[in-house]
């Protein structure tokens, strides 16, 4: 049976312009409260929340209908909105000073008790995603979803202003090789063949430059099929922006542009410009990573040179074999023997390697297991490297090749900014790696691969170097040491495509099979172009302090890529695969 309600406003949006008004307002039930001759009850919905009185004396029939709700009932009520008596002020909510005298109830819906609270704190994940539809009723989930809302609107607003397009790009797209494993999908109507969901639109808005459109961006629904972790999703949203005529510094600055107008209108936060910029090579060297959290200071030192003599037998090994040495300067904390051994147990467990540590003891005395191997000079050699090292400092090394090493580094580095809480909580660091390697080098295959996608314009003079020293004209933007997202200027003349392609061990016919109708584009005059995309999940992450981006989208997957809620993905049976010309062969165990 229909239920006949009115909606004069929202909950949260009455104020003393409503004094002494009749108004209808509909929402959940948040919690009631029966004080005898009173029922008081906190009615919510998306724009807050609004105290209901109910009193037999202005309303004998609503007051009797009140003592059966529930907390998450639906219900609609008519009523006079009052000043609530000073003492009873609630300055915690907008509509605080006030509330409404309920002269009409109508129940539209009754709820069952819920699997779990809505205030409730430490809420099994598992159980959350099963029952989403309930935990994007929580206030946090709220504020994260009206935050994504703003974020993405402000980025339209702000390109439109710009003279960007927004252009949509195909779903059902042709399976390329360009990093990413990706999802495919049977068609029915061709059978046999497969179209791929896409990781990105990057062909598709590189072809929208050979056509003209010169300022193009999209919030993009991307799919890639790979291992899960806290900050990446099987599908994901990006900004996806694209352009012509450019070169590194104009999609840069836009960029930089775009987080300023963000931050500005969303936060009242002045962002200076320009962001600090690094080169790849810097970036590793001195903290490990190429998306260096740089709101701390702690760098990487290199200790290769004072160890050239060394008798210890494991770097001796290292060392002869190329080896470099690695590590990072603490100052002014007093590790203890059992913190000590802890880093070293974290070492080995979460990077497979080595740790010694060397502590400054009275009078320049040098403390670690393995001091006595070290040289009567050994103190003074340290300080060739840390000037300052003195009494109660620690120095913790890594041994090893060269990209391994310094990559576990950079994770003690984060382990123990996290231990000496020296990370600065509510502050926002962007920042620009650039000039990446072009490509890297797969030790399993023995074959190199693109560093970004392989349509990655190639620096300088790349064709005279090595492929191990060739330079991209990429560039990255970071957010507390999170990469947002990364870009780069196009190749977009076929020429240099098909040379890159044939480095990255495309023959002619594999060039033609996957990528024939890019090689085609740029002979029929491509213009000269770059772009960038931005992950929305993770700066909205970010912004809102969420520990993982299934905190900010509404219906995510699971670590494990399940939807408990759907239960997806499931199986189908044969006669739907008959349909798509399919067969399921499972693998032996």
């Amino acid at each position: 049976m229909q239920k006949f309600y009115k909606r004069t406003t929202g909950c949260g949006l009455l104020d003393e312009n409503f004094l002494g008004k009749t108004v209808d307002i509909s929402g959940w039930v948040n919690s009631r409260r029966d004080h005898g001759g009173l029922i008081f009850v906190d009615l919510r919905d998306r724009s807050g929340f609004m105290q209901l009185v109910f009193n037999p004396d202005f309303s004998a029939e609503a007051h009797t209908r009140a003592h059966s709700l529930r907390s998450e009932f639906v219900i609609s009520v008519t009523g006079k909105v009052v000043e609530r008596s000073p003492e009873t002020i609630n300055d915690e909510i907008k509509t605080g000073k006030f509330e409404l005298a309920v002269s009409g109830l109508t129940i539209l819906n009754k709820s069952k008790t819920l699997p779990f609270a809505l205030d409730a704190e430490n809420i099994d994940e598992e159980l959350r995603l099963k029952y989403r539809y309930i935990d994007l009723r929580r206030q946090t989930m709220q504020s994260h979803l009206s935050l994504r809302h703003w974020v993405v609107f402000a980025m339209r607003a702000f390109l439109h202003e710009e003279t960007f397009y927004e252009i949509e790009t195909p779903i059902l797209t042709k399976n390329t090789p360009e990093g990413a494993r990706e999802f495919l999908v049977p068609s029915r109507v061709n059978e046999g063949s497969f179209y791929a969901l896409p990781q990105s639109p990057q062909l598709y808005k590189q072809l929208l430059m050979a056509s003209g459109y010169e300022r193009y961006f999209q919030i993009a629904r991307c799919f890639r099929d790979e291992d899960l972790r806290a900050d990446r999703q099987p599908e994901f949203t990006q900004l996806d922006i694209e352009m012509s005529f450019v070169y590194e510094d104009d999609i840069m600055n836009l960029i930089e542009n775009l987080f300023a107008y963000i931050l500005k209108n969303l936060f009242g936060m002045e962002l200076a410009l320009p962001l600090p910029r690094m080169t790849y090579d810097d970036a590793f060297d001195a903290y490990g990573s190429d998306k260096p959290d740089l709101r701390f200071d702690l760098k990487i030192h290199t200790f290769t040179d004072i160890f050239k003599d060394t008798e210890l037998t494991f770097l001796r090994k290292i060392l002869d074999k190329g080896g470099k040495i690695g590590g990072l300067y603490v100052h002014g904390k007093n590790f203890t023997r059992s913190e000590l051994d802890g880093l070293v147990e974290w070492a080995q467990k979460t990077c497979n390697s080595g740790l010694v540590w060397v502590r400054v003891g009275e009078n320049n005395t040098l403390e670690a297991p393995v001091a006595k191997f070290f040289p009567a000079d050994f103190f003074a050699r340290l300080q060739t490297v840390c000037p300052t090292l003195q009494k109660g400092d620690t120095l913790f090394l890594i041994a090893g090749d060269y990209e391994d090493a310094w990559t576990y580094l950079g994770r003690l580095r984060m382990e123990l900014a996290k231990q000496l809480n020296i990370i600065p909580e509510g502050q926002l660091h962007l920042s620009w790696v650039t000039d990446f390697p072009l490509f890297e080098y797969d030790k399993d295959s023995k074959s190199w691969n693109s560093k970004h996608h392989p349509f990655t314009s190639p620096a300088g003079d790349w064709e005279k170097q090595d492929p191990s020293q060739m330079k991209a004209r990429a560039y990255d933007i970071i957010l507390n040491g999170v990469e947002l997202g990364g870009g780069s200027i196009r190749i977009f003349d076929k020429e240099t495509q098909h040379k890159v392609f044939k480095l990255l061990g495309l023959d002619e016919q594999a060039m033609q099979d996957k990528f024939g109708f890019l090689l085609e584009a740029q002979e029929f005059g491509f213009p000269p172009h770059g772009g960038i995309a931005l992950g929305i999940d993770r700066l909205i992450m970010l912004l809102a302090n969420a520990p993982s981006i299934r905190e900010v989208i509404a219906f995510p997957k699971t670590a494990r890529g399940h939807d408990p809620m759907m239960q997806s993905p499931t199986g189908v049976d044969d006669k739907q695969l008959r349909d798509y010309g399919l067969k399921l062969i499972h693998p032996k165990k």
